[in-house]
This record gives C-alpha cells, sequence and structure tokens, in this order.
C-alpha cells in the first residue's frame, strides 16, 4: 500500500501534467483569440470565447483525477501501463489541436487532427475503464467537449475557405 505521501503526490502530479498541458496549448491560443479567432465566421452554436477557458480548466482537472484514479492502482500492472501511455498519447494530441488551429491557424489541419484526438481519447476512456470504472467516467465529459471541439472546427473550416 503506497504512503499517503506517495497518493498526494500522484494526485497533485496528475492534475498538473494536464494543466501543463492546457498552458502550453494556452500559448499558441491566446494570442489568436482577439486577432485571427475574432475575425473568423463562427458555426450557429459557437459558444463565447470566454466559454472555453473555464469549461478547459474544469476539464484538464477532471481529466488529471482521472489519471490519479489509474496511476495510483499501481505502475507496475501492464493495464496500468498501457492506459497511461494511451492517455499521454492523447494529451499529446490534445496540444497539438492548439498548435495547428491557433498557432499555425489551419482549421483544415486541426480538423483531421481533432478526428485523431477523438480517437485518442475514445481509446483512454476503454483503457481507463479496464482499470477504474470512475476513471472512465470522469473522461466522459472530455470526449463530449471534444465532440462539440469537432462540429466547430468543422464549422468554422467550412465557413473559412
Amino acid at each position: 500500500m503506497a504512503s499517503l505521501y506517495v497518493r498526494v503526490t500522484q494526485f497533485f502530479a496528475s492534475i498538473a501534467v494536464c494543466l501543463l498541458a492546457a498552458v502550453i496549448g494556452s500559448a499558441f491560443t491566446t494570442p489568436a483569440i482577439p486577432t485571427w479567432y475574432a475575425a473568423l465566421l463562427k458555426p450557429a452554436l459557437n459558444p463565447p470565447a470566454w466559454v472555453f477557458g473555464p469549461v478547459w480548466t474544469v476539464l484538464y482537472i477532471l481529466i488529471g483525477i482521472a489519471l490519479y484514479l489509474v496511476w495510483s492502482r499501481g505502475w507496475s500492472q501492464k493495464n496500468v501501463q498501457v492506459a497511461m501511455t494511451i492517455f499521454a498519447v492523447q494529451l499529446v494530441l490534445n496540444v497539438l489541436w492548439s498548435y495547428l488551429f491557433f498557432g499555425l491557424q489551419s482549421p483544415f489541419f486541426a480538423l483531421i487532427e481533432i478526428v485523431l484526438l477523438w480517437i485518442a481519447i475514445f481509446m483512454t476512456l476503454g483503457a481507463f475503464y479496464r482499470v477504474s470504472v470512475p476513471a472512465a467516467l470522469l473522461l466522459l465529459p472530455y470526449l463530449l467537449w471534444v465532440t462539440f471541439a469537432a462540429y466547430l472546427t468543422y464549422g468554422i473550416y467550412i465557413l473559412n475557405p
């Protein structure tokens, strides 16, 4: 049984890793919002720009808690290793979307990439489910939001040729 210190460290490290991804992604996002993004035509269901920050913050915290629930089962377990590896891939894809969409200002490449991200999140959810059902359930809002983000990305791509 891991000590309380190890568990607390894992908990905060799990959330910190996810929030670090958010910070990296925001480095590409923030400068483009008042300029390039503001000038784009957007689909009908596009929320105001200020909604994205709070939503993503909550999602990254939930994702971090899910990661902790898996990691706390023990790195020595093969299914934990697999789940965390798939998780790492989807987190990199998450940051890559921000780079493609906002950094390169390429809705087309971001659209292709978000499909890969959605698949990776779905795979992560399945791998987490095999380790911890609560961890998998914590990823559901993330999967739903990325589904919505895919709709927005597609809409922006179509409306801004």
